[in-house]
C-alpha cells in the first residue's frame, strides 16, 4: 500500500534546487522523481495561509485562513491562528482518515486539536520564551505523544537555545520506531525561513542551513527504511513559500496619520481613524473605518493611486478588495484595499514615528534581509519535488499551483480530493 512523507521547509526557495542537487539525500530524490520548479502560492504568502493552501488546495476564501495573525486593529498581540476548528473546509489529512489511512503531522501550522492519529502541532507561540509550552499543546496534542516524549524532548523548547526543529525531529524518529510509519506523515521545519529572513536568499548560511536539512531527510529516510515501507514510500520535499531580498520598509500607517487619516496622541497612541494598514509583510491591508460610505472608499482609492503615481513611495500595485477576491480568492473583513510595493519592499503599520521620511524609508527591514507575503507570480517562489513509486521520474514543470499540491499527494495515496481548486 503507498505511503506518503511529507518533508516542508519553511520558505524553501526555487533558487535553493541547484544547491540541492549537489546534497546527498536531497540529489537522489531529485534525480529519481520530478518537480514543479516554481509554485505559485497562495496570496499573501505567509506561512499559515500557505500550509493551509498545501493541505486543502483552496485559497484563503475557501479555507479561511488569510495572515498568520488573527488581523486586529492596533494590536501586536494578536493571536496566531492555530486551531483546525478555524480552518473552513477538509484537508488531506481528512480525506486519509476517510480511506482508513494512518496520520501523523508535526508542527504543521493551524493543526491544534485536528483529528489526526499523532499529532504534535505548531502552537507555542512564537513570541513564548517561557518554561512552560506544554500549557498550549495539552488539548491540542495527541495526549498520547506528550505522554510519551513531552518530558524527553521538552528541552529543546526551553530556554535561549530553544529549537522548535530538534524536538520535530527527535519525535519524528521516535515515533518511526516506536508507531512504525504511518501512511501520510508530515514533518515541517522552520530554519530555512529563519535563515533566510536574516541573511537572504544565496549565501553561505543558507547552505549550511540546507546541508542540516539534508541530513534530516537522510534521518528520516533511514529510519523508514528500518521500521516502515520505503520502496512504497512517496517522498515529497516542499516549501510553503519563497522569500523576496527587501531593502526599505514603509510603515504606511505613518503616511496615513500625515495626510488625515488617522489621529493619534503625542505618544502615538491611536485615537481616531478612517483608513487603517495592516502590514502582511511584502503587502498590506487597508481597512476602513466605515465599510459602507463610499465617499470615504473613493477618497482613499484615489489617494492609494496618488501614492502609487509618485514614485517615492515605490507602490506598484493597488487592488480593490473585489479585485483581490476575484483575483486571488483573497478575502477577509479587514480588507478593502490590498497594496504592495513595485520592487520587493516589507510594510510596517507603526503609528509611533517622528521623522517621517526617514521612518518609512530607512534602509533595512529590522535585522532581516528579506522576508514574503507578495503575490504569487512574484519570484522568488517555492518548489514541489516529489519521488516514489507512483511519481514519474524525469519530468520538470516550470510553474504551477499551489492549489495543486493537496489533490497531487491524494493521487499518489490512490485517494481523490475533489473539493480542491486545484488539479492533480
Amino acid at each position: 500500500m503507498s505511503k506518503l512523507l511529507v518533508f516542508c521547509l519553511d520558505a524553501l526557495c526555487t533558487c535553493d534546487i541547484e544547491y540541492m542537487k549537489t546534497l546527498p539525500n536531497f540529489s537522489k530524490i531529485i534525480e529519481n522523481g520530478s518537480y514543479v520548479k516554481h509554485v505559485e502560492p497562495v496570496y499573501p504568502s505567509l506561512t499559515y495561509p500557505c500550509h493551509c493552501s498545501i493541505l486543502t488546495g483552496r485559497t484563503v476564501k475557501g479555507h479561511g485562513v488569510p495572515h498568520n495573525e488573527i488581523v486586529e486593529i492596533e494590536n501586536e498581540f494578536a493571536p496566531w491562528y492555530s486551531l483546525r476548528s478555524q480552518l473552513q473546509c477538509r484537508t488531506l489529512m481528512d480525506v486519509a482518515h476517510d480511506y482508513g489511512k494512518k496520520t501523523c503531522s508535526l508542527s504543521w501550522p493551524v493543526s491544534g486539536g485536528a483529528d489526526i492519529d499523532l499529532n504534535m502541532p505548531m502552537i507555542v507561540p512564537i513570541s513564548y520564551s517561557g518554561d512552560n509550552p506544554y500549557q498550549f499543546l495539552v488539548n491540542n496534542a495527541t495526549q498520547e505523544l506528550l505522554d510519551r516524549y513531552y518530558w524527553k524532548y521538552k528541552h529543546h523548547l526551553i530556554g535561549e537555545d530553544r529549537s522548535l526543529d530538534l524536538y520535530t525531529m527527535s519525535l519524528a524518529i521516535d515515533i518511526l520506531e516506536d508507531y512504525g510509519q504511518p501512511d501520510v506523515m508530515l514533518v515541517k521545519m522552520c530554519d530555512l525561513d529563519t535563515v533566510h529572513h536574516i541573511t537572504g536568499l544565496k549565501n553561505e548560511h543558507v547552505e549550511k542551513q540546507l546541508r542540516i536539512h539534508d541530513r534530516e531527510l537522510g534521518r528520516l529516510l533511514e529510519a523508514i527504511e528500518k521500521f516502515g515501507d520505503l520502496e512504497d514510500t512517496n517522498i515529497v520535499i516542499l516549501g510553503d513559500h519563497g522569500q523576496q531580498e527587501v531593502s526599505r520598509i514603509l510603515n504606511f500607517n505613518l503616511l496615513l496619520k500625515e495626510n488625515g487619516y488617522i489621529t493619534t496622541d503625542e505618544n502615538g497612541k491611536l485615537i481616531s481613524w478612517d483608513a487603517y494598514c495592516h502590514s502582511a509583510a511584502l503587502s498590506a491591508w487597508i481597512e476602513l473605518r466605515d465599510q459602507n460610505d463610499e465617499v470615504l472608499r473613493k477618497r482613499v482609492y484615489d489617494f492609494l493611486m496618488e501614492c502609487k503615481n509618485n514614485p517615492v513611495y515605490n507602490i506598484g500595485y493597488v487592488f480593490t478588495k473585489e479585485e483581490a477576491e476575484e483575483q486571488f480568492g483573497l478575502v477577509n473583513e479587514h480588507i478593502d484595499f490590498v497594496i504592495e510595493g513595485k520592487e520587493p519592499m516589507s510594510f510596517g503599520s507603526t503609528l509611533s514615528g517622528r521623522d517621517l521620511f526617514k521612518e518609512y524609508l530607512r534602509p533595512g527591514w529590522h535585522s532581516n534581509a528579506a522576508s514574503h507575503g507578495h503575490l504569487p507570480s512574484s519570484d522568488e517562489t517555492t518548489t514541489f519535488i516529489a519521488c516514489g513509486k507512483n511519481v514519474k521520474q524525469g519530468v520538470v514543470i516550470e510553474r504551477g499551483s499551489m492549489m495543486n499540491e493537496a489533490s497531487t499527494m491524494a493521487a499518489m495515496l490512490g485517494m481523490e480530493m475533489n473539493d480542491t481548486e486545484g488539479t492533480p
